[in-house]
């Protein structure tokens, strides 16, 4: 059977209007030809160097594995990138691409600010024009990083319609683009959307696991027992999944049970979604009971996305990933957990990821290991868990 272009298996593809379908084509062909060209390879890898601040480090969590017992637990410090996630990760070869196709603004949008704050970084790095579209929800539970965004020159536009957070601030970081696609690229904040995008960034991302796989053999000699990593449209998790793919390696990836298990209640995608079509690519879906896309929860802004990603819809169908969940009270608990116990405050998507390694290094013995993707810091998410 013949390989379907952008596809992963069934998941994936582009279903958008010929015309963007035209610049989709156009934006694959510059990444096809940029991402293999040495000038591109070296200036990424100095900006990732001198200005994000990698390699990001891989820490050891004495106290939380004391505390917990069983396996060692380590942190991928994706929080300590330059504005506070991995995120940044892609905006900087997005931005690179964007330039090489002569492009002036770049269109996207975000839901716990840390894609839209890397993205507007990114455009004052490269003196380019930034709109972030950010639903009304989120702008005030994520108000440090709006007033960041704004500071950094980006036009933050307010989504007022639907849920009021991620999913309708896509479809309106979408609309825009099929707007102005011939000045603008649209910088799409995970692997979702259309075939090139999943693919671009997660390639992108995959410095984290090449990293965190160097890093681990050089503290352990050895390759970890198992990487765990939250999953909203999941860029931080294929970032570390990428390079262990192939590996003798447990992988689990930790959805947002939210609330409870009713529809509403969660952003448990791959757990409870089926088959379906939303902002231009088929994957894994919540739907209501008439079939469309349901209204997803989770207590991170950054997770609450009804959709998944195409490829971990993949690597779920052919029993790859573990993908398991963690609610938000588990997530809240992981949260000040780690921050009294190792003095990091981690963002509340990677909480999610921390609570189920907690529970998982309890079912393994101690010459065991696990590497948690610390997506981002907790800096964002400070007045709202307060609040709590």
């Amino acid at each position: 059977m013949k390989k379907r272009k952008g596809y992963f298996g069934e998941f994936g593809g582009s279903f958008v209007p010929p015309e963007i379908q035209k610049e989709l084509d156009l934006i694959e062909a510059a990444y096809n030809k940029l991402k293999n060209n040495q000038d591109f390879i070296k200036e990424l890898n100095q900006i990732r160097r001198d200005f994000q601040g990698r390699p990001t480090p891989l820490y050891f969590c004495k106290n939380l594995t004391a505390k917990i017992g069983g396996a060692k637990i380590y942190l991928k410090r994706e929080d300590l990138n330059h504005t506070g996630a991995h995120k940044i990760n892609h905006c900087m070869g997005e931005l690179l691409l964007a330039r090489s196709l002569g492009k002036t603004k770049v269109i996207a949008e975000t839901g716990a600010g840390q894609h839209g704050v890397a993205l507007a970084t990114a455009a004052a790095y490269f003196g380019m024009e930034c709109e972030i579209h950010m639903g009304e929800v989120d702008i005030a539970k994520q108000a440090p990083n709006v007033a960041k965004m704004k500071l950094l020159g980006c036009k933050v536009v307010p989504v007022s319609f639907g849920q009021r957070t991620l999913k309708e601030a896509v479809d309106s970081a979408f609309m825009a683009y099929i707007r102005d696609y011939k000045t603008a690229i649209y910088c799409i904040g995970s692997v979702v959307g259309p075939h090139p995008f999943p693919v671009m960034v997660r390639d992108f991302q995959s410095v984290v696991g090449k990293e965190a796989k160097k890093q681990h053999k050089l503290f352990e000699g050895k390759l970890p027992t198992a990487i765990v990593a939250c999953v909203g449209g999941g860029s931080n998790a294929m970032g570390l999944f990428h390079d262990f793919i192939k590996e003798d390696v447990k992988i689990y990836g930790v959805e947002p049970l939210g609330r409870g298990t009713g529809l509403g209640e969660h952003a448990a995608t791959i757990t409870y979604g089926t088959k379906g079509i939303l902002h231009g690519f088929e994957s894994l879906l919540l739907k209501d009971e008439t079939g469309k896309e349901a209204e997803a929860y989770s207590i991170a802004s950054g997770l609450d996305y009804p959709g998944v990603g195409p490829e971990h819809a993949y690597l779920h169908s052919i029993g790859r990933v573990n993908y398991v969940t963690a609610d938000d009270k588990e997530a809240l608990e992981a949260f000040h957990t780690l921050t009294k116990l190792e003095g990091i405050i981690p963002a509340l998507e990677s909480s999610h990821a921390v609570a189920y390694a907690m529970k998982l290094a309890r079912t393994l013995k101690k010459e065991n290991t696990i590497i948690v993707n610390l997506s981002g810091r907790g800096d964002k998410d400070l007045d709202f868990v307060l609040s709590k």
